[in-house]
């Protein structure tokens, strides 16, 4: 096409040249009318049937999903309404037009919105909610009306009965009417997708549905949630751990593992971990391994991996010797004590630097918790403060080095306070002072730090065992501080 305006051009400016015609106000007149063609392009007024990537049919099926059983069991459930129309039709049901998929990042809801019309042998377009805003008003609505209006003409074209719209980020798109004063373009984009949404009949010959995706349900207009738009909100969550097993043995399928690898051991130790983590999990632990020849990745690889996934990559920084003794000691503080509070917690401990850290421990619970008893919140707390107790019992003194430790201690000691489980009882949150909050937080921790310190003093000498073999190898499996613990 811009061919064909050029040679246009070229033709009236040749023709205005014989016929003598002054060339230099037809020169600026189209100068500015191709600087304005541009702004308005570059600005989003002429991209309104660009929205949405189309995805025929995706290639992901539930069954490559894994750690997500009761999103996938509610999520089929929903999509038989379109694959038995007829029937829904015959009872008088009326579909549901929406589902909104909500949780963290990286769990897995781009990935069911595919399988959804992968299951359903749906046309698929996605989009973001970003997408639809532009600076100038009426824009994003046009954009939404051209979005479904694309979902049936494809669905039409490809020969198929039904089309699934996916809105990933809709916190953007679909936020409560009101809250930007000075930008009327949101509330009409949203109001246009609520009138597109209302649109959707039990009659219609390309069954529509509308799949979203966000992790603040709590940002969306109320309007949008109501039954009859999105009427079901399905929760995707970060997988437990025979959820993460399940992942893992997914994103292993293509590396070559070795004989020593225990998947169930690293689905225990990543307690936290998304899908999206999961996956990087695997993909760290294979290039470990092709960093060090090796045909196979070992177990070692895998545990090394999720250090690098959780604390960033190993840094060059180097501590002087002073510097390094003071944090053996504080991460041996910290193991001890989580050892000895509860068994077999620990499942790595290092003063290797990576990203922030100069030195970590990380935990290995036997099985997910959540929810914790006073007794099993101290614990936590005591973990956090026993580095820097450690410097005070061996080295004398404190550092600066335990300042998130402290944060961490704290934050624990407000959820025993705000889940009446201190000594004020149930509280409002609300209405009670700052002080009071702050005088009981004091209590708790001061108690505990005198806990702490008697449990370290008495094993003072461990302290010096573990922070030996630290500086020798910097780094200490849970097994073989057990081992030190037991004088084995």
């Amino acid at each position: 096409m811009k061919e064909v305006y050029l040679g246009i051009a070229i033709g009236i400016v040749t023709f205005a040249y014989f016929m003598n015609v002054n060339l230099l106000p037809i020169i600026m007149v189209g100068g500015l009318l191709y600087l304005l063609y541009n702004f308005i392009t570059n600005q989003g007024l002429l991209r309104t049937n660009s929205i949405g990537t189309l995805v025929r049919v995706p290639q992901e099926d539930f069954s490559s999903i894994g750690g997500q059983n009761t999103a996938i069991s509610e999520l089929k459930e929903a999509l038989d309404f379109i694959l038995d129309s007829d029937k829904i039709e015959k009872m008088g049901i009326r579909p549901l037009k929406g589902l909104l998929l909500t949780g963290p990042p990286g769990t897995g809801k781009t990935l069911l919105a595919k399988a959804a019309a992968n299951y359903t042998d749906s046309v698929f377009i996605a989009t973001s909610g970003s997408e639809f805003i532009e600076v100038y008003a009426g824009v994003g609505a046009q954009r939404v009306r051209k979005l479904f209006q694309s979902a049936r003409d494809k669905a039409k074209a490809e020969k198929k009965r039904s089309a699934i719209i996916f809105i990933d980020e809709i916190d953007i798109l679909g936020a409560k009417r009101g809250t930007h004063e000075s930008h009327m373009e949101y509330d009409q984009t949203l109001n246009q997708l609520l009138v597109e949404m209302d649109g959707i009949n039990v009659n219609d010959e390309v069954k529509i549905l509308v799949l979203a995706a966000t992790n603040r349900p709590d940002m969306l207009d109320p309007a949008l949630l109501r039954p009859g738009r999105f009427d079901r909100q399905v929760r995707v969550d970060l997988p437990d751990k025979d959820g993460r097993l399940q992942i893992l043995k997914i994103h292993v399928k293509n590396k070559p593992l070795a004989e020593d690898v225990d998947l169930e051991a690293i689905a225990r130790e990543t307690f936290g971990f998304s899908g999206a983590h999961l996956e990087s999990l695997t993909n760290e632990a294979a290039i470990i391994a092709m960093r060090n020849n090796s045909d196979k990745i070992t177990q070692k690889d895998f545990l090394q991996a999720i250090d690098k996934v959780i604390m960033g990559e190993k840094i060059d920084r180097k501590p002087t010797p002073e510097e390094l003794y003071r944090i053996a000691v504080h991460e041996a503080g910290h193991a001890i004590v989580s050892e000895l509070v509860e068994k077999g917690s620990v499942a790595n401990l290092t003063i290797v630097p990576r990203g922030n850290a100069m030195g970590f421990l990380r935990q290995a619970p036997k099985e997910d918790k959540y929810i914790y008893t006073r007794e099993q919140l101290e614990k936590q707390i005591m973990i956090c403060l026993a580095g820097s107790v450690a410097e005070k019992v061996i080295i004398g003194n404190k550092s600066t080095g335990a300042g998130n430790d402290f944060e961490k201690a704290v934050e624990l000691a407000k959820e025993i306070i705000f889940s009446g489980l201190s000594s004020l009882g149930i509280i409002s949150k609300d209405d009670i002072s700052p002080k009071k909050i702050n005088d009981e937080v004091t209590k708790i921790i001061g108690a505990l730090e005198r806990k702490t310190t008697e449990l370290l003093t008495d094993n003072h000498f461990i302290i010096h065992k573990v922070v030996n073999v630290l500086k020798e190898k910097e780094t200490i499996s849970g097994e073989e501080l057990r081992s030190i613990l037991n004088g084995t």
